[in-house]
Protein backbone atom coordinates (compact mmCIF):
# COMPACT_ATOMS: atom_id res chain seq x y z
CA UNK A 1 0.00 0.00 0.00
CA UNK A 2 1.03 3.67 -0.87
CA UNK A 3 1.71 5.86 1.96
CA UNK A 4 -1.67 8.06 0.98
CA UNK A 5 -3.56 4.47 1.04
CA UNK A 6 -2.41 3.83 4.18
CA UNK A 7 -3.89 6.92 5.38
CA UNK A 8 -7.09 6.25 3.28
CA UNK A 9 -7.59 3.18 5.54
CA UNK A 10 -6.60 5.17 8.86
CA UNK A 11 -9.68 7.39 8.02
CA UNK A 12 -12.36 4.32 7.34
CA UNK A 13 -10.86 2.86 10.67
CA UNK A 14 -11.74 5.94 12.58
CA UNK A 15 -14.96 6.05 10.78
CA UNK A 16 -15.95 2.98 12.51
CA UNK A 17 -14.34 2.82 15.37
CA UNK A 18 -16.05 6.54 16.65
CA UNK A 19 -19.70 5.73 14.55
CA UNK A 20 -19.78 2.00 16.70
CA UNK A 21 -17.97 3.18 19.91
CA UNK A 22 -16.06 0.56 19.55
CA UNK A 23 -12.58 -0.08 20.97
CA UNK A 24 -9.74 0.37 18.03
CA UNK A 25 -7.72 -2.78 18.44
CA UNK A 26 -11.43 -4.46 18.03
CA UNK A 27 -11.60 -1.62 14.39
CA UNK A 28 -8.45 -2.86 12.86
CA UNK A 29 -8.43 -6.18 13.50
CA UNK A 30 -11.84 -6.31 11.85
CA UNK A 31 -10.77 -3.90 9.12
CA UNK A 32 -7.17 -5.93 8.51
CA UNK A 33 -9.60 -9.10 8.42
CA UNK A 34 -11.66 -7.95 5.42
CA UNK A 35 -8.58 -6.98 3.17
CA UNK A 36 -6.19 -9.96 3.35
CA UNK A 37 -4.35 -7.36 0.83
CA UNK A 38 -2.56 -5.31 3.60
CA UNK A 39 0.96 -6.99 4.77
CA UNK A 40 1.77 -6.54 8.43
CA UNK A 41 3.34 -3.89 7.19
CA UNK A 42 0.75 -1.71 5.87
CA UNK A 43 -1.33 -3.09 9.21
CA UNK A 44 1.13 -1.53 11.36
CA UNK A 45 1.38 1.74 9.49
CA UNK A 46 -2.04 1.99 9.45
CA UNK A 47 -2.64 1.53 13.65
CA UNK A 48 -0.10 4.01 14.00
CA UNK A 49 -1.93 7.01 12.66
CA UNK A 50 -5.22 5.74 14.06
CA UNK A 51 -3.32 6.05 17.23
CA UNK A 52 -2.06 9.23 16.74
CA UNK A 53 -5.32 10.37 15.15
CA UNK A 54 -7.07 9.57 18.62
CA UNK A 55 -4.07 10.97 20.64
CA UNK A 56 -4.58 14.63 19.61
CA UNK A 57 -9.06 14.30 18.74
CA UNK A 58 -9.78 17.45 20.57
CA UNK A 59 -7.20 19.29 19.70
CA UNK A 60 -7.58 18.49 15.85
CA UNK A 61 -10.99 19.00 16.00
CA UNK A 62 -10.79 22.28 17.00
CA UNK A 63 -7.69 23.04 14.42
CA UNK A 64 -9.46 21.69 12.14
CA UNK A 65 -13.66 22.73 12.74
CA UNK A 66 -14.51 19.53 12.53
CA UNK A 67 -14.87 16.25 14.03
CA UNK A 68 -14.55 14.15 10.84
CA UNK A 69 -11.92 11.30 10.73
CA UNK A 70 -11.09 12.79 7.90
CA UNK A 71 -10.18 16.39 9.98
CA UNK A 72 -8.76 14.39 12.63
CA UNK A 73 -5.77 12.72 10.58
CA UNK A 74 -5.25 16.18 9.01
CA UNK A 75 -5.04 17.90 11.96
CA UNK A 76 -2.40 14.98 13.27
CA UNK A 77 -0.30 14.91 10.63
CA UNK A 78 0.22 18.58 10.79
CA UNK A 79 0.59 19.12 14.47
CA UNK A 80 1.80 15.47 15.45
CA UNK A 81 3.94 14.00 12.57
CA UNK A 82 4.96 17.74 11.25
CA UNK A 83 4.24 17.27 8.02
CA UNK A 84 3.53 20.54 5.67
CA UNK A 85 1.08 21.53 3.74
CA UNK A 86 2.58 20.50 0.44
CA UNK A 87 3.22 17.09 1.55
CA UNK A 88 -0.42 16.77 3.03
CA UNK A 89 -1.42 18.26 -0.56
CA UNK A 90 0.48 15.51 -2.30
CA UNK A 91 -0.87 12.35 0.13
CA UNK A 92 -4.23 14.07 -0.27
CA UNK A 93 -4.09 14.06 -4.17
CA UNK A 94 -7.73 11.64 -4.83
CA UNK A 95 -5.53 9.95 -7.11
CA UNK A 96 -5.80 5.91 -7.03
CA UNK A 97 -6.58 5.28 -3.52
CA UNK A 98 -5.32 8.65 -2.11
CA UNK A 99 -8.02 10.26 -0.09
CA UNK A 100 -9.80 13.43 -1.79
CA UNK A 101 -7.97 16.77 -2.47
CA UNK A 102 -7.88 19.17 0.41
CA UNK A 103 -10.48 22.08 0.02
CA UNK A 104 -9.88 25.64 0.39
CA UNK A 105 -11.12 25.63 4.12
CA UNK A 106 -8.73 22.94 4.90
CA UNK A 107 -6.01 24.99 3.31
CA UNK A 108 -6.50 27.51 5.54
CA UNK A 109 -6.55 25.74 8.81
CA UNK A 110 -3.65 23.99 7.53
CA UNK A 111 -2.17 26.95 7.49
CA UNK A 112 -2.90 28.66 10.67
CA UNK A 113 -3.35 25.52 12.88
CA UNK A 114 -4.71 27.77 15.79
CA UNK A 115 -5.66 26.89 18.84
CA UNK A 116 -7.00 30.54 19.91
CA UNK A 117 -9.70 30.55 22.15
CA UNK A 118 -9.70 27.13 22.93
CA UNK A 119 -10.78 25.45 26.41
CA UNK A 120 -7.87 24.32 28.46
CA UNK A 121 -9.47 20.92 27.94
CA UNK A 122 -8.92 20.98 24.04
CA UNK A 123 -6.05 21.87 24.51
CA UNK A 124 -4.84 19.57 26.63
CA UNK A 125 -6.57 16.67 25.00
CA UNK A 126 -8.65 15.44 27.91
CA UNK A 127 -12.63 15.08 27.49
CA UNK A 128 -14.41 18.11 28.65
CA UNK A 129 -16.11 16.01 31.69
CA UNK A 130 -12.75 14.86 33.08
CA UNK A 131 -11.19 17.99 32.94
CA UNK A 132 -11.96 19.12 36.55
CA UNK A 133 -10.64 16.34 37.95
CA UNK A 134 -7.74 16.56 35.87
CA UNK A 135 -7.20 19.82 36.69
CA UNK A 136 -7.65 18.86 40.35
CA UNK A 137 -4.49 16.29 40.11
CA UNK A 138 -2.21 19.08 38.34
CA UNK A 139 -3.82 22.50 38.94
CA UNK A 140 -1.19 24.83 36.85
CA UNK A 141 0.62 21.96 34.76
CA UNK A 142 -3.01 20.65 34.16
CA UNK A 143 -2.18 21.59 30.42
CA UNK A 144 1.23 20.84 29.88
CA UNK A 145 0.29 17.24 31.55
CA UNK A 146 -2.51 16.15 29.41
CA UNK A 147 -0.21 17.22 26.79
CA UNK A 148 2.39 15.03 27.74
CA UNK A 149 -0.17 11.85 28.09
CA UNK A 150 -1.00 13.05 24.30
CA UNK A 151 1.92 11.97 22.97
CA UNK A 152 3.33 8.76 22.13
CA UNK A 153 4.60 6.04 25.22
CA UNK A 154 8.28 4.67 24.52
CA UNK A 155 9.01 0.73 24.94
CA UNK A 156 10.15 -0.28 28.30
CA UNK A 157 11.53 -3.59 29.42
CA UNK A 158 12.35 -5.32 32.84
CA UNK A 159 15.71 -6.95 33.26
CA UNK A 160 14.59 -10.55 34.73
CA UNK A 161 17.10 -10.56 37.80
CA UNK A 162 16.56 -14.47 38.18
CA UNK A 163 17.84 -14.99 34.47
CA UNK A 164 19.65 -11.89 33.47
CA UNK A 165 21.19 -8.72 34.38
CA UNK A 166 20.18 -4.84 32.48
CA UNK A 167 23.72 -4.71 31.73
CA UNK A 168 24.00 -7.58 29.68
CA UNK A 169 20.76 -6.52 28.02
CA UNK A 170 22.70 -3.40 26.93
CA UNK A 171 24.93 -5.04 24.92
CA UNK A 172 22.75 -7.38 23.12
CA UNK A 173 20.35 -5.04 22.38
CA UNK A 174 23.18 -2.27 21.56
CA UNK A 175 21.48 -2.30 17.90
CA UNK A 176 17.93 -1.02 18.93
CA UNK A 177 19.93 2.11 20.91
CA UNK A 178 18.59 0.95 24.02
CA UNK A 179 18.54 3.22 27.13
CA UNK A 180 19.09 2.90 30.51
CA UNK A 181 15.88 3.61 32.79
CA UNK A 182 15.85 6.93 35.18
CA UNK A 183 14.60 5.33 37.98
CA UNK A 184 13.95 1.65 37.41
CA UNK A 185 17.72 0.12 38.31
CA UNK A 186 15.96 -3.09 36.12
CA UNK A 187 14.77 -0.97 33.17
CA UNK A 188 15.86 -0.19 29.47
CA UNK A 189 14.06 1.87 27.16
CA UNK A 190 13.25 2.12 23.58
CA UNK A 191 12.31 5.28 21.90
CA UNK A 192 9.98 5.26 19.32
CA UNK A 193 10.45 5.98 15.41
CA UNK A 194 8.90 8.37 13.19
CA UNK A 195 5.99 6.66 12.93
CA UNK A 196 5.43 5.37 16.26
CA UNK A 197 6.72 2.02 16.01
CA UNK A 198 9.41 0.47 18.28
CA UNK A 199 11.71 -2.21 17.80
CA UNK A 200 9.65 -5.76 17.74
CA UNK A 201 12.01 -6.57 21.22
CA UNK A 202 9.30 -10.24 21.60
CA UNK A 203 11.18 -12.10 18.38
CA UNK A 204 14.40 -11.33 20.38
CA UNK A 205 16.09 -14.96 21.99
CA UNK A 206 16.52 -12.92 25.19
CA UNK A 207 12.78 -12.57 25.18
CA UNK A 208 11.94 -16.50 24.49
CA UNK A 209 14.38 -17.30 26.97
CA UNK A 210 13.03 -14.78 30.04
CA UNK A 211 15.48 -12.73 30.18
CA UNK A 212 13.11 -9.93 30.00
CA UNK A 213 9.23 -8.44 30.17
CA UNK A 214 8.07 -5.77 28.41
CA UNK A 215 6.43 -3.30 31.27
CA UNK A 216 6.63 0.53 31.71
CA UNK A 217 9.36 1.94 34.00
CA UNK A 218 6.48 3.79 36.10
CA UNK A 219 4.83 -0.19 36.86
CA UNK A 220 8.38 -1.31 37.56
CA UNK A 221 9.05 1.26 40.06
CA UNK A 222 6.17 1.08 42.05
CA UNK A 223 6.34 -2.44 42.34
CA UNK A 224 9.45 -1.67 43.91
CA UNK A 225 8.68 1.10 46.00
CA UNK A 226 5.88 -1.74 47.97
CA UNK A 227 8.57 -3.39 49.25
CA UNK A 228 8.43 -6.96 49.15
CA UNK A 229 11.47 -8.42 50.31
CA UNK A 230 13.26 -12.16 50.12
CA UNK A 231 11.60 -14.84 52.68
CA UNK A 232 8.31 -12.75 52.88
CA UNK A 233 4.44 -13.88 52.19
CA UNK A 234 3.24 -11.38 49.23
CA UNK A 235 0.02 -11.18 47.90
CA UNK A 236 -0.30 -9.85 44.10
CA UNK A 237 -4.11 -9.06 44.81
CA UNK A 238 -5.39 -8.19 41.41
CA UNK A 239 -2.79 -9.95 39.17
CA UNK A 240 -3.88 -10.31 35.77
CA UNK A 241 -1.52 -11.32 33.17
CA UNK A 242 1.05 -11.12 35.91
CA UNK A 243 3.50 -8.21 35.26
CA UNK A 244 3.66 -7.03 38.57
CA UNK A 245 3.50 -10.76 40.08
CA UNK A 246 7.05 -11.62 37.80
CA UNK A 247 8.45 -8.50 38.81
CA UNK A 248 7.72 -9.06 43.22
CA UNK A 249 9.30 -12.79 42.24
CA UNK A 250 12.52 -11.05 41.26
CA UNK A 251 12.59 -8.56 43.42
CA UNK A 252 11.94 -11.52 46.33
CA UNK A 253 15.10 -13.79 44.81
CA UNK A 254 12.52 -17.22 44.33
CA UNK A 255 12.78 -16.87 48.43
CA UNK A 256 9.38 -16.67 50.32
CA UNK A 257 5.72 -17.52 49.39
CA UNK A 258 4.08 -15.00 46.36
CA UNK A 259 0.39 -15.51 45.75
CA UNK A 260 -1.41 -14.58 42.81
CA UNK A 261 -5.05 -13.94 41.99
CA UNK A 262 -7.75 -11.69 40.41
CA UNK A 263 -11.34 -11.84 40.28
CA UNK A 264 -11.35 -12.47 36.67
CA UNK A 265 -10.22 -16.11 36.27
CA UNK A 266 -9.49 -15.75 32.63
CA UNK A 267 -6.85 -12.57 32.86
CA UNK A 268 -4.93 -15.13 34.64
CA UNK A 269 -4.45 -17.15 31.92
CA UNK A 270 -1.14 -15.92 30.68
CA UNK A 271 0.41 -15.85 33.44
CA UNK A 272 0.97 -19.88 33.95
CA UNK A 273 3.02 -19.04 30.31
CA UNK A 274 5.08 -16.34 31.97
CA UNK A 275 5.84 -17.94 34.87
CA UNK A 276 8.32 -21.28 33.40
CA UNK A 277 9.39 -18.36 30.91
CA UNK A 278 10.99 -16.30 33.57
CA UNK A 279 12.10 -18.88 36.20
CA UNK A 280 9.84 -17.63 39.60
CA UNK A 281 9.69 -20.74 41.57
CA UNK A 282 7.63 -19.28 44.45
CA UNK A 283 4.50 -18.37 43.02
CA UNK A 284 1.09 -19.87 43.79
CA UNK A 285 -1.52 -19.04 41.55
CA UNK A 286 -5.05 -18.96 43.24
CA UNK A 287 -7.96 -19.09 41.10
CA UNK A 288 -11.31 -18.39 42.51
CA UNK A 289 -14.52 -21.02 42.23
CA UNK A 290 -17.26 -18.53 42.14
CA UNK A 291 -17.87 -14.82 42.29
CA UNK A 292 -17.82 -14.21 46.22
CA UNK A 293 -14.86 -16.98 46.73
CA UNK A 294 -11.75 -15.62 48.74
CA UNK A 295 -9.16 -18.21 46.99
CA UNK A 296 -6.75 -16.93 49.18
CA UNK A 297 -9.11 -17.39 53.01
CA UNK A 298 -6.34 -19.82 54.10
CA UNK A 299 -4.10 -17.00 54.63
CA UNK A 300 -5.95 -14.86 56.08
CA UNK A 301 -4.00 -11.87 58.60
CA UNK A 302 -0.31 -13.36 57.30
CA UNK A 303 0.64 -11.66 54.72
CA UNK A 304 3.85 -9.50 55.00
CA UNK A 305 2.91 -7.49 51.96
CA UNK A 306 -0.61 -7.16 49.68
CA UNK A 307 0.06 -5.20 46.40
CA UNK A 308 -3.17 -3.84 44.84
CA UNK A 309 -3.05 -3.03 41.47
CA UNK A 310 -6.86 -1.79 41.51
CA UNK A 311 -8.78 -1.95 39.01
CA UNK A 312 -9.10 1.68 37.66
CA UNK A 313 -9.96 4.34 34.28
CA UNK A 314 -6.44 3.78 32.92
CA UNK A 315 -5.91 7.36 32.81
CA UNK A 316 -2.62 7.10 33.32
CA UNK A 317 -2.10 4.70 30.41
CA UNK A 318 -3.32 7.10 27.42
CA UNK A 319 -0.55 7.34 25.51
CA UNK A 320 -0.60 3.79 25.11
CA UNK A 321 -4.53 3.40 24.63
CA UNK A 322 -5.61 6.87 23.53
CA UNK A 323 -8.72 5.41 22.26
CA UNK A 324 -9.54 4.64 25.83
CA UNK A 325 -10.23 8.27 27.14
CA UNK A 326 -12.44 9.27 24.20
CA UNK A 327 -14.35 5.45 25.22
CA UNK A 328 -14.46 5.93 29.24
CA UNK A 329 -17.81 7.27 31.15
CA UNK A 330 -18.87 8.76 33.97
CA UNK A 331 -20.47 5.68 35.38
CA UNK A 332 -17.23 3.70 34.54
CA UNK A 333 -15.66 5.99 37.07
CA UNK A 334 -18.28 5.71 39.64
CA UNK A 335 -18.00 1.71 39.57
CA UNK A 336 -14.23 1.69 39.49
CA UNK A 337 -14.16 3.48 42.71
CA UNK A 338 -16.58 0.91 44.24
CA UNK A 339 -14.33 -1.71 42.71
CA UNK A 340 -11.36 0.05 44.61
CA UNK A 341 -13.35 0.18 48.01
CA UNK A 342 -13.84 -3.82 47.25
CA UNK A 343 -10.15 -4.84 46.98
CA UNK A 344 -8.90 -2.47 49.47
CA UNK A 345 -11.56 -4.00 51.94
CA UNK A 346 -9.96 -7.50 51.07
CA UNK A 347 -6.43 -6.83 51.21
CA UNK A 348 -7.46 -5.28 54.58
CA UNK A 349 -8.24 -8.91 55.78
CA UNK A 350 -5.09 -10.42 54.01
CA UNK A 351 -2.54 -8.49 55.87
CA UNK A 352 -0.98 -9.11 59.32
CA UNK A 353 -0.05 -7.01 62.29
CA UNK A 354 2.68 -4.77 61.10
CA UNK A 355 2.25 -5.96 57.23
CA UNK A 356 1.90 -3.30 54.28
CA UNK A 357 -0.94 -3.00 51.55
CA UNK A 358 0.52 -1.04 48.40
CA UNK A 359 -2.20 0.48 46.84
CA UNK A 360 -1.63 1.35 42.77
CA UNK A 361 -3.55 2.35 40.02
CA UNK A 362 -2.54 3.51 36.50
CA UNK A 363 -4.49 6.82 37.10
CA UNK A 364 -4.30 9.86 37.69
CA UNK A 365 -7.54 11.32 38.70
CA UNK A 366 -7.95 12.07 42.80
CA UNK A 367 -10.90 10.02 43.17
CA UNK A 368 -9.56 7.05 42.43
CA UNK A 369 -5.77 7.25 44.03
CA UNK A 370 -5.84 9.87 47.57
CA UNK A 371 -9.24 10.08 47.81
CA UNK A 372 -9.56 6.18 47.91
CA UNK A 373 -7.01 5.70 50.48
CA UNK A 374 -8.94 8.44 52.33
CA UNK A 375 -12.09 6.63 52.13
CA UNK A 376 -10.36 3.50 53.65
CA UNK A 377 -8.91 4.80 56.21
CA UNK A 378 -11.82 5.98 57.59
CA UNK A 379 -13.98 2.87 57.57
CA UNK A 380 -10.94 0.88 58.62
CA UNK A 381 -9.67 1.20 61.64
CA UNK A 382 -5.91 0.10 62.93
CA UNK A 383 -4.44 0.98 59.40
CA UNK A 384 -2.38 4.28 59.09
CA UNK A 385 -0.49 6.08 56.17
CA UNK A 386 3.07 5.10 55.64
CA UNK A 387 4.95 8.34 55.27
CA UNK A 388 6.26 9.01 51.95
CA UNK A 389 9.80 8.76 52.66
CA UNK A 390 9.68 5.47 54.13
CA UNK A 391 7.97 4.35 50.88
CA UNK A 392 11.09 5.81 49.45
CA UNK A 393 13.52 5.14 51.27
CA UNK A 394 15.10 1.54 49.56
CA UNK A 395 18.00 -0.08 48.97
CA UNK A 396 17.61 -0.49 45.46
CA UNK A 397 18.88 3.62 44.64
CA UNK A 398 18.01 7.11 45.89
CA UNK A 399 14.43 7.86 44.87
CA UNK A 400 14.32 10.74 47.22
CA UNK A 401 13.49 12.86 44.76
CA UNK A 402 10.52 11.53 43.72
CA UNK A 403 8.98 13.35 46.96
CA UNK A 404 8.15 16.29 44.80
CA UNK A 405 5.48 14.18 43.73
CA UNK A 406 4.05 13.77 46.55
CA UNK A 407 0.27 13.83 47.23
CA UNK A 408 -1.97 13.60 50.26
CA UNK A 409 -1.34 9.83 51.31
CA UNK A 410 1.50 9.05 48.19
CA UNK A 411 3.04 9.58 44.97
CA UNK A 412 1.90 10.24 41.74
CA UNK A 413 3.92 10.01 38.30
CA UNK A 414 3.27 10.73 35.28
CA UNK A 415 4.72 11.37 31.62
CA UNK A 416 5.82 14.73 32.07
CA UNK A 417 7.33 13.88 35.77
CA UNK A 418 9.10 10.95 35.90
CA UNK A 419 9.12 10.00 32.03
CA UNK A 420 7.00 7.15 32.91
CA UNK A 421 3.23 5.85 32.39
CA UNK A 422 0.78 8.04 34.78
CA UNK A 423 1.10 5.50 38.34
CA UNK A 424 -0.05 6.54 41.57
CA UNK A 425 1.01 4.57 44.48
CA UNK A 426 0.16 4.61 48.42
CA UNK A 427 1.32 2.52 51.23
CA UNK A 428 -0.83 1.82 54.80
CA UNK A 429 0.07 -0.31 57.40
CA UNK A 430 -1.66 -2.17 60.11
CA UNK A 431 -1.05 -1.37 63.28
CA UNK A 432 1.12 -3.82 65.25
Amino acid sequence: MTPAARISAAIEVLEDLISRRRPAADALKDWGLSRRFAGSKDRAAIASLVYDALRRKASSAYVMGSEAPRALVLGMLARLRGLGLEEIASLFSGEGHAPAPLEGEEVDRLVALSLTGAPDWVRADVPDWLWPAFAAAFGAEAVAEGEALSGRAPIDIRANRLKATRAALMVDFAHAAPEAGAWSPDALRFQPGHDGRGPSLQSEPAFFSGGFEIQDEGSQLVTLLAGAKPGQTVVDLCAGAGGKTLALAALMANQGRLFATDLDARRLGPLHERLARSGAANVEIRIPRSRGHEPLADIEAQADLVLVDAPCTGSGTWRRNPDAKWRVRPGALAERVKDQAEVLARAARLVKLGGRIAYITCSVLPDENDAAISAFLARQTGFAAVPLAEVLASEEGDFSLLARFATVHGVQFSPRRTGTDGFYLACVQRGA
